[in-house]
């Protein structure tokens, strides 16, 4: 099986996308604020004790509206914000109460999902925010022999919308396809070949015409006794 085949005429970009994720609804991501004045940041920073006797530091939802209630500011909408976007806004907000405040966000639920012909099929964390369709196929440890490579599903829910594309893991263009990366929560599926569905429909046909025959032998030996 023979991925990203040669495509005649086909170019491919010399210069790779620098991708970064989006902050959709449900998503959680931590907030760390610091500067030279370390006490005048302590507001900005809420922890949750653990068990440990290590502070936690305390992850933020998108809610429903697309907002974060962020301490002493208050609700702040993010909702479609990247990271930098984010630390920008953040920045200039928390620059009326601290001077020269440093922003740092990160975004802790970054999962994608792999499912059908794949060895290993399941849910995959994400911990630096940034994954393409073949690296996630690695991680589900790649196609089985059965799964169809040449139109690969994929889902993705964003502002509101459920989006199904079909991507072709045998064609170069893929690397140029604005679905190259994956968003946080993405659904990849990876339907089975029509030999599989074939030898499938053959072998659930066969079983009921042995047991036709083993009926009907059972009825003739009845009959001629």
């Amino acid at each position: 099986m023979v991925y990203f085949q040669t495509i005649e005429g086909q170019e491919l970009q010399e210069s790779i996308v620098n991708y970064e994720p989006k902050f959709q609804i449900g998503d959680l991501l931590t907030i760390n604020v610091s500067a030279i004045d370390a006490e005048a940041v302590i507001p900005f920073n809420l922890f949750e004790s653990t068990s440990v006797g290590t502070p936690k530091p305390i992850a933020y939802l998108v809610d429903a509206d697309g907002d974060i209630n962020f301490p002493v500011i208050g609700k702040i909408k993010i909702e479609g914000l990247t990271s930098k976007e984010l630390t920008k806004k953040l920045s200039t907000l928390i620059a009326v109460y601290v001077k020269q405040p440093i922003i740092n966000s990160r975004l802790i639920n970054f999962k994608v999902t792999v499912l059908g012909e794949v060895k290993v099929p399941g849910s995959y964390a994400v911990p630096n925010e940034r994954i393409s369709i073949i690296e996630a196929i690695g991680l589900a440890g790649d196609l089985t022999i059965q799964g169809e490579r040449s139109t690969v599903l994929l889902v993705r829910e964003q502002e509101g919308k459920r989006t199904f594309i079909d991507l072709d893991l045998t064609n170069k263009k893929l690397f140029n396809s604005p679905y190259f990366y994956l968003a946080q929560n993405d659904v990849i599926y990876i339907a089975p070949n029509k030999t599989k569905i074939n030898s499938s429909g053959v072998g659930t046909n066969t079983s009921i015409l042995i047991s036709s025959i083993s009926a009907l032998i059972s009825l003739i030996a009845i009959l001629t006794r």
